[in-house]
């Protein structure tokens, strides 16, 4: 007797837990606002529905992603940081930043050492000639 009631709240709650933790991407036909409002308006029919037609399963085989090999000594330091998973504060793009720069600083002094040495080796060349 208490077992249809169970299994439908049991199905509401799966329902709704489903499409609030499901990415956007994966939702089909409404958007996640909708399909909660669904669930919860109807909520027997709205979770046959959300599983039925409004969920995008997984695919037997996912793609494989795209792998980009860099050397470290190749990446600007925003780079090597760009694995993060939340957004950086303030603080921090600014320490970014700094650092961006510092680094910039650093390629143009060396740069400018690359240019002198080379001057130097003209000139001693051409003295001893």
């Amino acid at each position: 007797m208490l077992l249809v009631p169970l299994l439908a709240l049991t199905l509401f709650v799966f329902a709704l837990v489903d499409i609030i933790l499901r990415p956007s991407d994966q939702v089909r036909h409404l958007p996640k606002l909708a399909w909660v409002f669904i669930v919860i308006l109807l909520p027997l029919i709205g979770s046959i529905l959300w599983f039925a037609l409004g969920r995008e399963y997984a695919q037997s085989a996912p793609r494989p992603r795209r792998t980009v090999i860099v050397r470290k000594e190749q990446q600007a330091p925003q780079q090597q940081s760009s694995h993060r998973t939340r957004p950086l504060s303030t603080e921090e793009q600014l320490a970014a930043v700094e650092e961006e720069i510092a680094y910039h600083q650093r390629q143009e002094r060396i740069r400018q050492l690359e240019q002198e040495v080379r001057a130097r080796r003209d000139t001693s060349g051409d003295a001893a000639v």
